[in-house]
């Protein structure tokens, strides 16, 4: 299939004043999209769209200064979009919101749990029910990413919230690509992007960690084969590691081993011998 960015075509990203959607945005406009940035930061979002609008021009850019967790706003975003230039042809769910772990663990406050489920999970949601139903009458080939993490497949402890928020993301994006494949002649494909470690919002760059160009880069390639899970390495972890964590992780149900068992102190000592042996499926 083609790749993501798609020259004349229509790029709606949330998240898209920094990081890995900024760089999504720059991609789309050097490839000759028009590009909807949705973000809530202000100051960053006139910055990027400036940048966007010297590549491909300001009659090319909206920048929407948008809470993807309002599924209204959404809604009048989607309206917004089809009434000046038509459906998405690459529609990008990848605002996130990010609360570190708290001493409470699973007793996180309460407010962290609301917001991140708000913007992580129904942000997600929230974006495809706004944005999908004029993909589906354009009746034209189209892609959907949603950003999910490797905490939502691994679940390292230390951030619950986070953690189940990502899975959740995992899940929901699953089940949309295997409903948007089911329908006939549906040409709109669903994708999961698992970002590694990557520089991302004012970090100082890390030696070890991707750029966010290189994640999108890593994406089209990836989309232009029909993958669903992008599963992307960086510079301290590769694919090989990736897939032992996440194979030892579904491996605790089938073996009944304890919730999270790589940390467990009865099964610590067996996973770091499993990691260091050859992953035969």
């Amino acid at each position: 299939m083609a790749g993501s960015f798609s020259s004349g075509g229509v790029a709606v990203i949330t998240g898209g004043a920094s990081g890995i959607g900024r760089a999504a945005a720059l991609r789309a406009a050097r490839s000759g999209m028009k590009v909807v940035l949705v973000d809530a930061n202000a100051h960053k979002l006139a910055a990027t769209a400036a940048g966007l609008s010297a590549i491909i021009g300001a009659d090319n850019v909206m920048a929407e200064r948008v809470d993807v967790a309002e599924f209204s706003a959404m809604s009048d975003l989607a309206a917004r979009v089809s009434a000046r230039w038509g459906s998405p042809m690459l529609l990008m769910n990848n605002a996130a919101a990010f609360v570190s772990g708290g001493a409470g663990g699973i007793l996180d406050p309460n407010d962290n749990w609301q917001r991140l489920f708000a913007v992580n999970v129904m942000g997600v949601v929230n974006g495809v029910q706004a944005f999908l139903p004029g993909m589906f009458e354009a009746g034209r080939p189209a892609v959907i990413v949603n950003t999910g993490s490797k905490q939502g497949l691994t679940n390292p402890p230390g951030n619950p919230a986070y953690n189940t928020s990502k899975a959740a993301v995992n899940a929901y994006t699953q089940n949309l690509a295997r409903d948007l494949r089911e329908r006939p002649d549906c040409q709109i494909s669903a994708h999961l992007l698992i970002p590694g470690w990557t520089t991302t919002g004012d970090a100082q760059p890390h030696p070890s960690a991707w750029m966010p160009d290189q994640v999108i880069v890593f994406m089209d390639d990836a989309i232009s084969r029909d993958e669903f899970f992008i599963l992307c390495p960086d510079g301290e972890t590769p694919r090989e590691t990736d897939e032992k964590r996440i194979y030892w992780n579904a491996m605790d149900i089938i073996a009944n081993r304890p919730a999270l068992s790589r940390w467990h102190k009865d099964h610590k000592q067996a996973f770091a011998e499993f990691m260091q042996r050859p992953l035969k499926l």
